[in-house]
C-alpha cells in the first residue's frame, strides 16, 4: 500500500470512528485508538474539517457534521 492509500484509509477510519462514537471525541482519544502521533491525527482532522465532514466543537473535541 502506498503512502497516499494509507493516508486515505487512516482518514476514513477516523471519520467512521467519529460517526460511530457521536459528538465530542477528543483528538488524544483518536491518537490512542489508532496508534498515531497526535499531530498526525490533528492534520487528518483538519483535512476532514476542510471537506466539511467534521467540526471542532472546542478544546480538541470533534464531531461529525
Amino acid at each position: 500500500m502506498n503512502p497516499n492509500e494509507r493516508m486515505v484509509t487512516r482518514i476514513k477510519s477516523i471519520y467512521y470512528y467519529l460517526k460511530q462514537k457521536g459528538n465530542d471525541v477528543h483528538s488524544t482519544e483518536l491518537a490512542e485508538e489508532f496508534g498515531y502521533n497526535a499531530r498526525t491525527i490533528q492534520r487528518d482532522l483538519k483535512t476532514l474539517e476542510y471537506n466539511n465532514l467534521v467540526k471542532n466543537t472546542g478544546r480538541g473535541k470533534w464531531a461529525v457534521i
